[in-house]
């Protein structure tokens, strides 16, 4: 199960929301060993594409730099979907890339429903099997 605040969920859905037409990507990195989604990092659709999403390779290593520098994993790698549903193409696995991450992907297409008209699935993506888990949207993380 994903465990994530409020206020992350929001801050992916709007970037999702900003960057439509185009995929929107990013990171959620967490402490080492936490499972816990904490520092928010939108990173740039290098594809600029509403069909494909690309992290640029230099914002990238970056990233995971940075992330080694402070003792962070990529807990949630993300990105939207534009006119499908909020579910793993082939492509996305043949990119997951993290074993232990939490892939999330929102759909901004037009008719997801007034009920939830912007989906937000998690997925874990191991040697090629898609499994979608739970998500629980608290208010802030316990201690």
């Amino acid at each position: 199960m994903l465990t994530i605040t409020r206020e992350l969920r929001d801050a992916i859905l709007a970037h999702a929301r900003a960057d439509h037409p185009d995929e929107a990507c990013g990171v959620v990195a967490g402490p080492e060993g936490s499972d816990r989604p904490e520092r928010f990092i939108p990173m740039l659709n290098a594809a600029r594409s509403p069909t494909f999403y690309e992290f640029d390779s230099g914002d990238l290593l970056k990233l995971y730099r940075e992330m080694d520098d402070r003792d962070e994993v990529p807990v949630i790698v993300y990105h939207s979907h534009t006119a499908t549903e909020a579910y793993p193409s082939r492509t996305d696995v043949s990119y997951a890339s993290e074993p232990n991450a939490h892939y999330v992907l929102v759909s901004t297409a037009d008719g997801n429903g007034p009920e939830d008209p912007y989906q937000f699935r998690s997925f874990r993506i191991v040697d090629g099997e898609i499994t979608e888990e739970d998500v629980q949207v608290v208010e802030a993380h316990q201690p």
